[in-house]
């Protein structure tokens, strides 16, 4: 009696086993199913599916025409983000142009990059936004090719300092992907599919563990080669933390230990050079509570008296012109209330007083302003006999007449706004020059400094993008964020290169072999589920029985106990 009942007990515990064998291969990847039927459907419920035969499709047609495109549109929108997000340095100058276009201040790059963000989020998640990502990720890159043409010159640039990461990134993309991969070319019955299926992902497997081969970053360099930090020239002062062209601009430049001052000079009609970067006053003053009929006027036709009863600080607290400022202190904001329009000869006299260098652009008065011939004479006459501003701190910007200017001003840095033979620069007297950010290059920089031609670009704001200045041996910037780049002790992503090998190696041995890992357990995997009898499943799900609920089976095993 005893034997017989210890024979029904190790029947029924066999049975049991069989149970568990079948639940096992059918809710084998049951989590994952359920979540995107969740995220589609909203039916958080765990459903049993019949298993595919090896060698078929689990997908429908529609399913399997679909699927690239929700591939597609994850990728232009990474690109979009990747892309807009580094052009963060370029935010403040896409913002002016709208508003030049527009005629009314609105923070456009800050609305742009949250929209992009959460449809990548919502993209990752495989909700149900596939067109509308895809079409707004396509939009945008095209409207970004077309109209900021330079923004793809600072994509290529920020290659040079995240290359080394974004390669980790990849790596760990396709150690993700290989799961998937090697479900569907394991589960293939044919040579061919199996190749299909295999040949792409090791083809560019083989290209992402090679590619540092060929990669190149000037922060990537021995230790005791880098060169000095670069000095830091305050953009129209410190514009994030004070109304910009401002005395109180200037002064917080000066504060946060900035090396040198730029501005933008404009004559007024009775001749008082002062400092206004836009053509009209409506931006940066009250001009349109001041005198509403002459807002859209340009600025140099109004009187320096006239000028003098504009506000120049309010605007900055209502408008507050750049992505992420802070709050400022009760004092600041104060301060920055009681901001006026600033003359030239305050700035250099200040300047002067802090030995700072001077940088600035200087705009001709339009047709019939009565110093429009006069305007280079004007500005020299402040320099030199109103400010008398040491010479050597002038960084002398201004292309025409430049031996004119040589002549009667020797002392002046002068300085060139694009790049030049070397011979053409020397002739010249040019001893620096100033570029836009977007044509750096370390081989220039090393070219012309081999020369004692220092480098200046213009404006960096971004830490990543300073620190390339500063590995590519550039000897100045000019920023809005003085504040900021101050503190940058070291580049960011510096490393020697050795540091560089090393991470490169690591990097593919350790996803070489999760790769071989998991490619080694999915055929383990599918090889014990194999050996269960196809017969047997049918007591576990009814004819034509997909997407039956779990609760079925459970239901089901006391028969099968029975």
């Amino acid at each position: 009696m005893e034997a017989r009942t210890t024979s029904l007990k190790r029947m029924k515990f066999g049975k049991l086993k069989v149970v568990r064998r079948h639940l096992l291969q059918q809710y084998e990847q049951q989590p994952f199913v359920s979540c995107l039927a969740g995220f589609y459907s909203c039916r958080w419920k765990r459903y049993q599916r019949e298993r595919t035969e090896p060698g078929k499709c689990c997908c429908s047609v529609r399913e399997c025409m679909f699927f690239p495109l929700l591939v597609a549109a994850f990728c232009f929108s990474l690109v979009f983000l990747y892309t807009w997000g580094e052009g963060k340095n370029d935010y403040n100058s896409f913002d002016w142009y709208n508003y030049g276009n527009l005629g009314y201040w609105f923070l456009w790059s800050l609305v742009i990059l949250i929209v992009a963000a959460v449809l990548f989020a919502y993209i990752s998640l495989l909700l149900i936004g596939t067109f509308l990502v895809l079409g707004f990720s396509i939009a945008c890159l095209f409207a970004l090719s077309i109209l900021w043409r330079d923004h793809r010159k600072t994509v290529r640039l920020s290659f040079q300092v995240t290359a080394p990461y974004l390669h980790i990134g990849a790596i760990a993309i396709m150690v993700l992907l290989a799961w998937p991969v090697a479900v569907h070319a394991i589960r293939a019955d044919k040579k061919v599919t199996q190749m299909i299926i295999v040949g792409p992902y090791l083809a560019i497997l083989l290209f992402l563990f090679l590619i540092p081969l060929g990669m190149y970053s000037p922060c990537i360099r021995e230790m005791g080669t880098l060169g000095p930090k670069p000095a830091l020239i305050g953009h129209r002062g410190a514009p994030m933390l004070a109304p910009e062209n401002t005395e109180m601009s200037f002064l917080k430049t000066i504060e946060h230990g900035g090396d040198g001052l730029e501005t933008d000079v404009a004559i007024s009609y009775d001749g008082v050079p002062f400092l206004m970067h836009d053509d009209t006053l409506r931006r940066t003053t009250n001009i349109a509570e001041v005198y509403p009929n002459d807002a859209g006027k340009a600025a140099s036709f109004f009187s320096w008296n006239a000028l003098q009863k504009l506000n120049a600080g309010k605007w900055f607290l209502k408008n507050k012109p750049f992505v992420g400022m802070g709050s400022l202190s009760k004092a600041d904001r104060k301060q920055a209330m009681n901001q006026s329009i600033y003359t030239l000869s305050s700035f250099l006299r200040l300047a002067d007083s802090h030995n700072k260098l001077v940088i600035f652009d200087l705009y001709r008065p339009p047709e019939k302003h009565p110093y429009r011939n006069l305007w280079l004479r004007k500005v020299l006459d402040v320099i030199l006999k109103e400010a008398k501003i040491k010479r050597h701190l002038v960084l002398w910007l201004h292309n025409s007449v430049r031996s004119f200017v040589q002549s009667v001003a020797p002392g002046f840095q002068h300085t060139m706004g694009r790049k030049a033979p070397i011979e053409d620069l020397l002739k010249h007297n040019i001893v620096k020059l100033n570029l836009v950010y977007t044509d750096m290059s370390s081989e220039d920089i090393r070219k012309y400094a081999a020369a004692n031609i220092t480098t200046n670009f213009y404006v960096v704001n971004e830490p990543w993008l300073y620190s390339l200045a500063w590995c590519s041996g550039a000897h100045s910037v000019t920023t809005n964020a003085v504040h900021l780049l101050k503190d940058l002790s070291q580049p960011l992503f510096l490393m020697t290169p050795q540091q560089y090998s090393t991470m490169w190696i690591l990097t593919d041995l350790t996803s070489a072999f999760l790769i071989s890992l998991i490619f080694v357990l999915q055929w383990w995997r599918e090889k014990n589920f194999s050996c269960c009898p196809a017969e047997d499943s049918d007591t576990m799900v009814e004819n034509g029985g997909s997407y039956n609920k779990f609760k079925t089976e459970l239901t089901n095993m006391p028969a099968v106990l029975a």
